[in-house]
């Protein structure tokens, strides 16, 4: 596939700086807004994230959703596909979508590790806005799932065996939609001082890092029943 390199370098180091304290909630510094803890009983670091910029999140472009769309609980996972943490984080994001049908999934790309994560990012948002929804989730587990590191090439092979030719694939994964769509993902993590892989929001707070499926299932349960993560 072809790549801009340069394009993706200069965008990732735009992101480091944003991600150190320029973006608009990045000057907070993470804590515990909430006494959460994670699958092994420690502390995990939350904020509680302004609403007027968690409401921007909805407007995203090529965010892949799964389940519900009139759900009243969405989990949104910022995430890059070579962060270890994110292929554990995968794996429990499908056991909670199997588990818990009325929960809302949101994936969206922070690709800040490497110029390979932005390629397949690409691509994925790419599988997003030809096939939809259902084939850009199938194409997260399948690529989080493999071992190695993954990048363009191994994302175009991937998109190509749900059914997208890979020049069309490689086409609109070099589009300006596509670009646009990225750089505007990227922006919202750095906005809201998501400075880990993966982090998320669960109503307007911030979660940095993967506390694993017992803890987020803990988190979800908390906040449909008082509007907060921990209760």
């Amino acid at each position: 596939m072809p790549i801009d390199r340069r394009r993706f370098l200069v965008a990732s180091a735009s992101l480091a700086v944003l991600s150190g304290g320029t973006g608009r909630a990045a000057a907070q510094s993470y804590g515990q807004s909430y006494n959460a803890t994670n699958d092994e009983g420690r502390a995990v670091a939350n904020m509680r994230l302004p609403g007027e910029i968690t409401g921007e999140i909805l407007a995203l472009r090529g965010v892949t959703y799964v389940g519900p769309r009139e759900a009243e609980t969405t989990i949104y996972e910022f995430f890059d596909f070579n962060c270890p943490y994110c292929r554990k984080a995968g794996a429990d994001l499908a056991s909670l979508a199997s588990s818990d049908p009325t929960l809302r999934i949101g994936l969206v790309h922070n690709p800040i590790l490497s110029v390979q994560s932005a390629q397949a990012a690409k691509v994925a948002l790419a599988v997003q806005r030809k096939l939809g929804s259902a084939a850009a989730w199938s194409l997260y587990g399948q690529l989080l799932g493999r071992p190695g590191r993954i990048d363009g090439p191994g994302a175009l092979d991937a998109a190509t065996a749900l059914g997208l030719p890979k020049p069309e694939a490689e086409s609109i994964a070099d589009s300006e939609e596509v670009r646009a769509a990225l750089k505007s993902h990227m922006k919202m993590a750095a906005d809201l001082g998501l400075y880990a892989t993966p982090s998320y929001v669960l109503g307007n707070t911030g979660i940095l890092g993967h506390p694993g499926a017992r803890s987020l299932a803990r988190m979800i349960a908390s906040l449909r029943r008082c509007d907060r993560i921990a209760c």
